[in-house]
């Protein structure tokens, strides 16, 4: 059953971002490894790297909170209607349902931005600050990918 380490990601997800907002909020940034590990408190409104920041506002509603619902309404009938797809197909769908429904949480109770705070990177070359929620959307994108292509991308190999 995949309901209950779904929850517990949203959960460290929503944890993490309050002891981002109270440790870091204030400009205070900690390094870690050489500053290759940094947490700094970041407001995004929008997406990946900021994408779509400049957008209007009516416009990052449409689609960060818009259009992220109904993906996530998709996404959770997939895993409902679909309880033999294959393990892989059902966790990757898991983990971007997961990490859709915690940032979903920060851009409905945060004016539609999502609390961002950590950093990775090796003197200037870095990413950009993100969160745990991201980390598990990246990871169910890398794993649905790897079942794709390990199922030589057929529909019917979704299923065991």
């Amino acid at each position: 059953m995949l309901l209950p380490p779904l929850v517990v990601c949203v959960i460290v997800d929503q944890v993490t971002k309050q002891w981002a907002t109270a440790t870091l909020k204030h400009g205070e940034t900690l390094s870690f490894w050489g500053d290759r590990f940094r947490l700094q408190y970041a407001m995004n409104s929008g997406g990946f790297l900021s994408l779509g920041s400049e957008f209007s506002e009516s416009a990052r509603f449409a689609l960060f909170i818009g259009f992220n619902l109904v993906l996530m309404c998709g996404l959770g009938w997939f895993l409902y209607a679909a309880p033999r797809a294959r393990r892989g197909f059902q966790f990757g769908v898991g983990l971007l349902l997961a990490g859709g429904i915690g940032n979903l949480i920060d851009r409905l109770t945060q004016n539609g931005q999502v609390i961002d705070f950590m950093n990775l990177g090796i003197g200037s070359l870095r990413t950009g600050i993100f969160n745990v929620a991201d980390i598990a959307i990246v990871a169910g994108a890398v794993l649905l990918a790897g079942c794709s292509w390990t199922a030589g991308g057929t529909r019917t190999d979704i299923a065991r």
